[in-house]
């Protein structure tokens, strides 16, 4: 079980910094997902399974609407 953590952490963290260095926002949204993920799949495992919930809603939801907006912004030719 202590390895799986560890996965899930490492993951975690993994994936922020691949979010944080990667200049495409559509490849970074890819990587705030997959540490969202491993982000709850981590907090599940150490028995925080509501704060895994608030992570998903508040942190999934209100960050990929603000990748949407960004989206649409760039892609406006105006």
């Amino acid at each position: 079980m202590i390895e799986f953590v560890l996965f899930l952490g490492l993951c975690f963290v993994l994936e922020g910094l691949a979010v944080a260095s990667n200049p495409s926002p559509y490849y970074g949204v890819v990587g705030l997902v997959v540490a969202a993920v491993a982000g709850c799949g981590w907090l599940v495992s150490l028995g925080m399974s509501f704060v895994s919930l608030v992570l998903v809603m508040v942190y999934l939801g209100g960050m990929l609407v603000v990748f949407l907006y960004s989206v649409s912004l760039a892609a406006d030719p105006y």
